[in-house]
């Protein structure tokens, strides 16, 4: 299937198009597609943010299209940066300053009480409007500073519990961030592959429901 990748985000293309591609899809990034269009996250929740996002994208490329809205959620900070995760700073997409914050509000903050997860909403939208959406999420804590330069937003400063290990999982006993992870490790156990796992298992169902015969074909 060609599917239109949304976002202008370049780490979380990258991530989309890896995980997309691995499954057997065709991605189209909005550069590709020649789409320049910003909207606005009015949602409250990350899947009502991811959805408008699709319903925008998929108006303008015409094709299927996959839209994610994540952020991390601090149970010290009462579940902020929460949706507001990208612009926590006050400039959408400035993950220094974003991450400067976080430290500056989990300051002092001890071990036990810097519990975190990150969550993903993903929306499949087809250009009729029909929509799937569904999340994922991966549980793990804030470190105390920065570490590794394999990732993006949050990710040098997010340990998860769990890493990837070949076709399975295992704990995080070395306690390295998401930045520290091959892509693989990552993969396997992040909110946003645990989200497409799911929408890769319900998709099918979906289409079945939602489109003829002929309609699948052309996909």
């Amino acid at each position: 299937m060609i599917v239109c990748a949304a976002t202008n985000n370049p780490g979380k293309l990258r991530e989309l198009r890896r995980i997309l591609e691995k499954a057997g899809h065709q991605v189209r990034s909005l550069r590709e597609l020649g789409i320049d269009l910003d909207p606005e996250e009015t949602g409250a929740t990350f899947a009502e943010n991811a959805r408008i996002k699709a319903a925008a994208f998929c108006r303008a490329s015409g094709l299927p299209t996959v839209a994610d809205d994540s952020g991390l959620c601090v149970d010290a900070l009462d579940g902020a940066p929460g949706v507001y995760s990208a612009r926590y700073a006050g400039v959408h997409g400035d993950d220094e300053a974003n991450n400067r914050k976080l430290l500056a509000a989990m300051a002092g903050v001890p071990a036990a009480r810097r519990a975190a997860r990150f969550v993903s909403a993903v929306c499949f939208m087809l250009p009729d409007g029909r929509a799937l959406t569904v999340e994922g999420a991966c549980p793990g804590c804030v470190a105390d500073a920065p570490a590794g330069d394999n990732g993006f937003g949050y990710d040098p400063l997010f340990i998860p519990d769990r890493v990837g290990v070949g076709r399975t999982t295992a704990e995080n006993t070395a306690r390295r961030t998401y930045a520290q992870l091959a892509d693989g490790e990552k993969d396997a156990i992040s909110h946003r592959g645990r989200a497409m796992e799911k929408l890769e298992a319900a998709l099918p169902t979906f289409l079945a429901g939602a489109l003829t015969t002929d309609e699948r074909n052309a996909l």
